[in-house]
């Protein structure tokens, strides 16, 4: 069926009749329907451009959310690369401070080392001193004791002839201030 439009019905015309309609008022219900029809046209323009304009908007909004997702979809890739990375390089703070540790450790470990070695040589060195002082002493008590087994009758070991061997020379010349013990 064949739609009809207001020019159809305008250029309508109908076969008059004895007793036919009145030819004023079919006139007139035409041009009422004629004004509707021409009425509901434009109004349905109007809806058809806006329904273009719609359609139009949802597209751009369509490529909008499409270009938020992939922007989207980006920053939560870019967030997992960094956060990846700040891993990685905390991991290699950690290692390398690790290894300084190591370094800073095995290097008191050999200060201490030395410093057990040197205490090692001064205890050897001063039971080596007390050894020499101790045998130096036994020498000097030796002779006088042979200086007081020498003697006349009472006599002061001054005047006791000297020994026929010199005493042993110290070790070490120690300063006057300076005070031994023996153990």
């Amino acid at each position: 069926m064949q739609k009809i439009t207001p020019v159809d019905i305008q250029h309508k015309t109908f076969k008059k009749a004895l007793q036919g309609y009145d030819r004023a008022d079919v006139d007139g219900f035409l041009d009422e329907i004629i004004e509707t029809l021409e009425d509901e046209a434009q109004h349905r323009a109007a809806l058809e451009a806006e329904i273009a304009d719609l359609k139009e908007r949802v597209s751009h909004f369509k490529a909008m959310e499409e270009s938020l997702q992939n922007t989207l979809v980006l920053a939560q890739r870019t967030a997992d690369e960094v956060k990846a990375s700040s891993h990685k390089e905390a991991d290699l703070i950690r290692e390398q401070a690790r290894m300084a540790g190591e370094r800073e450790i095995a290097g008191y470990n050999d200060a201490i080392a030395d410093v057990r070695r040197e205490h090692q040589r001064a205890v050897e060195s001063a039971e080596k001193a007390r050894s020499e002082l101790r045998s130096l002493l036994m020498t000097h008590l030796a002779l006088l004791e042979r200086a007081d087994s020498a003697k006349p009758n009472g006599e002061s070991p001054s005047a006791a002839a000297p020994p026929s061997e010199p005493p042993p020379e110290p070790a070490a010349k120690k300063d006057d201030t300076t005070r031994i013990t023996v153990y």
